[in-house]
């Protein structure tokens, strides 16, 4: 089932939202979420920290903001590569292959969202703030199912060994995206090295 967009406040022509995400994405992936200060976004886009909220009401709305549209990206990058493969293992390995099919600027994202994953299990007590981490939730959720699903195929089919779907599929999830924690663009390890590794690794844990 398809998850409905967030409508995006403070979009225009001369909305610094845009901006704003952008100078946070490369502060919270490359600085880390806490040992960045609001008021250095706001310098690096160059508006003054109250222009920030008009777009966002805190540092942690900005935050969960980023994680929500990462997770948005991960689950339409999956729906898109595994769209018209009848077979199960064909599906697996075109899903595993997108997860990495990533920008610089999408490493970032990936890395803030595993960095600070643990702050989507606490509910917000700021309005806004709750509607992100809900809707980051219920992503987290669409993507589980949709794994557990094409699992859940392949082991009907008989091409997959039979096993607990949701539990393989949550093992598979979180081998994938523990990359983000340490892999560096710059790194001695070529993503496509890694992707690689991870695909076979991957089509090892559910074959028969």
């Amino acid at each position: 089932m398809p998850v409905a967009r967030m409508v995006e406040p403070g979009q225009g022509p001369r909305s610094k939202r845009a901006a704003i995400l952008s100078a946070a994405i490369k502060s919270f992936g490359k600085t880390g979420y806490d040992a960045t200060k609001w008021s250095t976004v706001a310098d690096q886009v160059g508006i003054g920290q109250p222009a920030l909220y008009h777009y966002f009401e805190s540092k942690a709305h900005c935050l969960l903001t980023i994680m929500r549209m990462e997770l948005e990206r991960s689950h339409e990058m999956f729906v898109k590569a595994t769209a018209g493969e009848p077979e199960p293992m064909a599906a697996l390995r075109a899903a595993v292959r997108a997860a990495y099919e990533v920008s610089a600027h999408d490493v970032l994202r990936m890395r803030i969202l595993e960095n600070n994953f643990d702050l989507l299990a606490v509910k917000r007590q700021s309005e806004r703030e709750e509607a992100e981490r809900a809707a980051a939730r219920e992503l987290v959720h669409q993507i589980e199912l949709s794994w557990t699903e094409l699992l859940q195929r392949g082991m009907d089919d008989g091409v997959f060994a039979r096993r607990d779907a949701r539990t393989l599929a949550l093992s598979l999830l979180g081998m994938i995206v523990s990359v983000w924690r340490w892999y560096r663009p710059r790194g001695a390890t070529p993503l496509a090295e890694i992707r690689e590794l991870i695909e076979d690794a991957c089509v090892r844990i559910v074959g028969p």
